[in-house]
């Protein structure tokens, strides 16, 4: 910290990784009680309930020659990492025989999805009031938050930057992903739906956040007769869009911390125009001549 930086409340990168950790740890570190429990409970609630419908089978998806230690680093369950590490400890990759996949597998894997990707965003909160100045820590950062914009924009691509007022770009947002989406799925003609089929492209296609899910669930996973044609195209394209709303989610966060810490998020063309048109002061300017005293 620079010494004429205001106070922070806490360390940022601790209050992350805590969260990352134990979900609330990082709220708890900043003095958040009340939200670090509320946090934790639901975060991890989410994640036991997915165990419990899965019994904990969504890493034997994986075929044999792809379980390698790190094989669920790039999953959503990864963003809750404390719980993800107990789960690989408990359940590992299941029998070494294929067993029957329980009734609600898929509505499991999706809760112990949804607690990884929820917790990462819960992580932002964390790092966001830590970085808020110990002089401004009583000032409600609630209104407009940035990480529940953030969640939103995941819930429904665009709704974050539609509850910032940027109301524009949010519509074509949605519209774009959405639509980008169904093309993927008409194009692999609903296979891209599937994680057993498709681990970690599926992982990608999940950050699209219900939109997808929602899909998946109402399509369900028939058997398919022969592959689709463009298969593979789909398969890449609705990962591609899940991606990418990561990127919107990027943008509704640095937009609201930018308010909340004081910073313009959107420099207006006025002052865009000043700094142009106003010239560098010299650093050493030269000092004034003096004037010339009058001959006798």
């Amino acid at each position: 910290m620079k010494p004429n930086e205001p106070q922070r409340t806490g360390d940022p990168t601790v209050a992350t990784l805590l969260t990352w950790l134990v979900p609330g740890a990082g709220h708890l570190y900043v003095g958040k009680v009340h939200l670090a429990v509320v946090g934790f409970l639901v975060i991890e609630a989410l994640y036991l309930a997915g165990v419990l419908l899965s019994q904990g089978m969504f890493l034997e998806y994986l075929p044999p020659e792809m379980r390698g230690r790190f094989a669920a680093a790039l999953t959503p369950e990864a963003g809750n990492l404390g719980a993800l590490l107990l789960h690989v400890r408990q359940y590992g990759f299941g029998a070494t025989e294929p067993r029957p996949w329980p009734a609600w597998m898929d509505l499991g894997t999706a809760l112990t999805a949804t607690s990884g990707i929820l917790n990462l965003i819960f992580a932002s909160h964390a790092n966001l009031l830590a970085r808020v100045p110990v002089s401004s820590a009583p000032r409600h950062v609630a209104q407009r938050d940035p990480a529940l914009c953030t969640a939103l924009t995941w819930v429904l691509p665009g709704l974050g930057h539609i509850m910032q007022g940027r109301k524009a770009r949010g519509i074509v947002a949605l519209v774009l992903l959405v639509g980008l989406f169904g093309l993927a799925t008409m194009l692999a003609q609903g296979s891209n739906l599937d994680r057993e089929r498709h681990f970690y492209y599926w992982a990608g296609q999940v950050l699209l956040g219900p939109v997808a899910l929602v899909a998946e669930f109402a399509h369900g996973h028939p058997r398919l007769e022969s592959l689709p044609p463009y298969k593979d195209a789909g398969i890449v394209i609705g990962s591609i869009s899940g991606m990418l709303n990561v990127l919107l989610m990027l943008d509704v966060y640095g937009y609201g911390e930018a308010r909340v810490l004081g910073r313009d998020a959107t420099p207006t063309a006025a002052a865009v125009a000043v700094d142009v048109v106003t010239p560098p002061m010299a650093s050493n300017p030269a000092p004034p001549v003096p004037a010339k005293a009058p001959s006798a």
